[in-house]
């Protein structure tokens, strides 16, 4: 009598092709709005300071609807929340393009960022059950599907704008958001609501309080990880070709290269990702990122000419590529905490590492120079390092 082997999921499933889906079509509206930015300011007469609160209402609407989303997957489950805000979330480039008054203008973009923001978090929650259904890691991936429609978002936005105008552009870009999304709609993972039992004082329909349970300070902890590890890439991409011009004399060309070699090691890195981490672990492969992103920003901060500059961004990439979607794997499988909630809070702080940090590196960097700031950089991924056991949590989905 024989015992047949379970037969283990398709590496590419329905479920899997749709949350990827998802975070394509995320990636796409965001790298859609660049390329807008230049014509938007002009329009509204905005000068740079101004411009910088409009971009910040994006990023206050973002981290406002976080928590928010997280309640209501812990509710109604990720699949039911993300159709909405997937659907919502198409024709809001319409809305700055044709926005006639600042305050509209701002009132658009907190509306995006919003959107944006809780697309995000319910995307990540049903990758998080697609991984436990599946038994494997696709994270990573999913990211590297993100950071895929950033790019294809920028250069086809830059090129129709330039041809036909904004308008045309915002039209083109929501009908292909709207097919994206379509494609992936009947595919979605339908899971139940995320209402794991609460431990002792702690409500399910609210965020955990830092310090106050195990699973609580666990989570925030986790969160983090997350603002230290997402804080570089928002030093490089706002501040990387400033330094390498100012500090290291490169010419605008080449000084582009310092977000771009990142930006393509880190997406390069996270398709890989998921097979890197099925074959070491979670813990080991979080490690042995965060030892060699600091080598990168080591190496980037030391240098002394912008090449050797740019390839300590391009390691850094490759360090950083699979930090945050182990994290975020790790906070959806935190046990006593409700899934939506958990993640709701990681992604909250993470992005306000990317949102809010470069803000304040850049009037540091006033006195102490871009390259003391990468430098420095590294000294607070130990703290990652240190905690990094949390991140045997993302490996619950092989269970």
């Amino acid at each position: 009598m024989s015992i047949s082997s379970p037969v283990a999921p398709p590496l590419l499933s329905p479920q899997r092709l749709a949350v990827s889906l998802m975070f394509l079509a995320n990636g796409f509206v965001v790298g859609s709005w660049a390329p807008k930015i230049p014509e938007f300011a002009t329009r509204l007469e905005l000068d740079e300071s101004e411009l910088g609160l409009m971009i910040m209402c994006f990023g206050i609407g973002s981290l406002c609807a976080m928590p928010a989303v997280g309640a209501l997957i812990s509710k109604n489950g990720s699949r039911t929340v993300m159709r909405v805000v997937a659907a919502s979330t198409i024709p809001c480039l319409m809305f700055v393009t044709v926005a006639p008054s600042v305050w509209t203008a701002a009132i658009a973009l907190f509306l995006i960022g919003a959107l944006i923001g809780g697309m995000d978090v319910a995307m990540n929650a049903n990758a998080v059950e697609v991984e436990k259904r599946q038994g494997r890691a696709i994270m990573s991936s999913c990211h590297g599907f993100w950071s895929l429609g950033g790019v294809a978002g920028a250069g086809l936005g830059g090129v129709l704008i330039a041809l036909y105008g904004v308008h045309v552009h915002a039209v083109v870009a929501s009908v292909l958001t709207g097919i994206i999304v379509a494609i992936s709609w009947p595919r979605i993972l339908a899971d139940p609501p995320h209402r794991q039992s609460p431990e002792p004082d702690q409500s399910a329909a609210s965020i955990p309080r830092p310090g106050l349970l195990t699973a609580g300070a666990a989570v925030w902890l986790t969160g983090f990880i997350c603002l230290i590890m997402m804080t570089p890439e928002g030093a490089i991409l706002d501040w990387g070709a400033l330094y390498l011009r100012e500090e290291l004399g490169a010419d605008p060309a080449l000084s582009g290269l310092a977000f771009g070699a990142f930006s393509a090691a880190m997406a390069l890195m996270r398709f890989l990702g998921d097979l890197v981490r099925d074959r070491f672990g979670a813990v080991r492969t979080f490690r042995v990122s965060a030892i060699l992103a600091m080598i990168g920003l080591t190496t980037a901060g030391l240098a002394q000419t912008p090449e050797l500059a740019i390839a300590g961004f391009a390691v850094a990439g490759l360090g950083f590529a699979n930090t945050v979607p182990i994290a975020f794997s790790a906070a959806g499988n935190l046990p006593g905490l409700p899934q939506g909630l958990a993640i709701s809070v990681v992604t909250f702080m993470g992005y306000s590492g990317i949102l809010f940090a470069p803000s304040l590196i850049g009037f540091v960097a006033e006195h102490t120079g871009f390259s003391a700031i990468y430098l420095a950089l590294p000294v607070f991924v130990v703290m990652p390092l240190v905690f990094s056991g949390l991140m045997r949590h993302a490996d619950r989905q092989a269970g």
